[in-house]
C-alpha cells in the first residue's frame, strides 16, 4: 500500500440508487445517505463516478439468460420484485465495486458505496443480492492480468453462500479466496472470539498472497441489527481497526464497500446505519494518517 497518500478515494454516482419498493433492506438508497454524510464532515476524501460494469464482464459470471432476464425485467431480483430502477442502477453498482478495485490497485486503497453481493450465485438472486459484484470484479482483474489472486474478507453477518457457489462453479480456489466470518457466527456467538477471528481470517489472507483484499464492512454485525446482531459499535470499530491497520502494515491494497445494515428506523430514515458506516471510515482515515487521533 502507497505509504502516504493525500485523501481517499470513494466510489458514487446517483445511478447507483434506485427503489427496492417495500423492503426491509435500505441497501439501494443508503449510498446517497452515506455520500451525504462523508460530504458533511468534510473529511479528505474525493469522490469519482464508477464506470459501468459491461454485460460481458457480468456473462463471466452469471449466466447469461439470467443476467438478460434480470436486466429486461423478466425475473425479479435480489429484493423480490421487477423493479426497473433496481435493474437500472445495477451495472453502476457492480461498476463502482470494480471501479474501486483498480483504484486500491494503484492507490492502495479505496471504498465503493455499495452492498447487496454476496447472496447473487450463478443464476440465482436472493438475499437482497442480484449480481455478485464481488466476483465480476474478481474475474476481470485475474482475466486481465491485473492480479494473480484476489482474497474477499467478508465480515457482513451473513455468510457469502454466492461468492462461494461462483468461485467452486468456475473453479477457482487457487485464484480467489472467501473468508466469509457469517458461516461460522450467529447472534448466540461471543464478540471476542469473532474479533479473534477476524485476525485469524487476517493470517489465512496473508498467506494465501493475494494481490488486492476486498473487505465487506457490514454492520449489520451490529448488536440491534433485527437481521444481525453480534457486536458492539466499539466491537465494530475493534474490527476495523483490525483490518485497516493490518493491510496498512503488510502493504497489501485494499478496496472496502458497505454491505448489510438493517436499522431503520419508523420513518424510513437510517440514522443509526448510516453513522456505523462512517465510523468505518473513520478509522480508515485514521490509519492513513489523514485525521488526527481523538485526545486520550
Amino acid at each position: 500500500m502507497t505509504s502516504r497518500v493525500s485523501h481517499l478515494s470513494v466510489v458514487y454516482s446517483p445511478e447507483m440508487l434506485a427503489d427496492a419498493g417495500e423492503s426491509v433492506s435500505p441497501s439501494t438508497r443508503k449510498p446517497g445517505l452515506v455520500a451525504e454524510a462523508l460530504r458533511a464532515r468534510d473529511w479528505p476524501v474525493h469522490f469519482l463516478p464508477p464506470e459501468p460494469m459491461t454485460l460481458e464482464a457480468l456473462y463471466r459470471v452469471h449466466d447469461p439468460a439470467f443476467v438478460d432476464s434480470i436486466l429486461s425485467l423478466g425475473r425479479p431480483n435480489g429484493f423480490g420484485n421487477t423493479s426497473e430502477t433496481v435493474a437500472r442502477s445495477l451495472r453502476h453498482t457492480c461498476g463502482a465495486f470494480h471501479t474501486g478495485a483498480k483504484l486500491a490497485l494503484s492507490a492502495g486503497i479505496s471504498a465503493s458505496l455499495t452492498s447487496g453481493f454476496h447472496h447473487a450465485s450463478t443464476a440465482r438472486a436472493r438475499g437482497f443480492c442480484t449480481f455478485n459484484g464481488l466476483m465480476a470484479s474478481a474475474a476481470l482483474l485475474l482475466d486481465g492480468g491485473s492480479a494473480r489472486r484476489v482474497a474477499i474478507l467478508d465480515c457482513d453477518f451473513h455468510y457469502g453462500d454466492g461468492t462461494t457457489a461462483i468461485i467452486d462453479t468456475m473453479r477457482l480456489q487457487d485464484e480467489v479466496l472467501n473468508v466469509s466470518l457469517g458461516a461460522n457466527f450467529g447472534r448466540a456467538s461471543s464478540s471476542t472470539a469473532y474479533l479473534e477471528a477476524v485476525r485469524q481470517a487476517c493470517v489465512e489472507i496473508e498467506s494465501f498472497t493475494p494481490d488486492i483484499v476486498f473487505y465487506q464492512a457490514g454492520v449489520d454485525s451490529h448488536i440491534d441489527d433485527p437481521l444481525g446482531g453480534l457486536l458492539t459499535s466499539d466491537e465494530l470499530r475493534t474490527r476495523d481497526e483490525i483490518v485497516f491497520g493490518w493491510v496498512r502494515r503488510i502493504g497489501m491494497p485494499l478496496t472496502w464497500n458497505l454491505a448489510g445494515g438493517y436499522q431503520v428506523e419508523a420513518d424510513g430514515s437510517i440514522p443509526k446505519v448510516v453513522n456505523l458506516h462512517m465510523n468505518t471510515f473513520e478509522v480508515a482515515l485514521r490509519s492513513l494518517g489523514l485525521l488526527v487521533p481523538p485526545p486520550a
